[in-house]
């Protein structure tokens, strides 16, 4: 499975409604740490079929970046049935981000 944009319009389907943990990607394409992470999480993404990887980018869906009170780029966001269970802020290796997952 590949990582999948979200937006308000598939936010409830694809994430709150997930039977599966959710890696939330909170990113922007001027965002230089952003493009750093991007790569690592695509590898989760494909590596990992037992989890879903969505990718926010924050100018696109400022809600949903305030929802989850995003003031810093890259936030990864865990979610697990439909609640926030872990959240991390700034560049990091494949093996930390993968264990914000467990």
């Amino acid at each position: 499975m590949n990582s999948k944009q979200i937006n308000v319009n598939n936010f409830q389907e694809e994430v709150l409604n997930s039977e599966v943990p959710v890696l939330l990607d909170f990113w922007a394409s001027w965002c230089g740490p952003c493009r750093m992470v991007s790569p690592i999480v695509d590898q989760i993404a494909a590596e990992h079929p037992e989890w879903k990887v969505g990718k926010i980018n924050v100018d696109e869906e400022q809600a949903l970046a305030a929802q989850f009170g995003i003031m810093s780029i890259p936030t990864l966001v865990v979610m697990k049935d439909g609640k926030e269970a872990n959240k991390a802020v700034g560049v990091m290796p494949k093996e930390a981000i993968e264990d914000l997952m467990k």
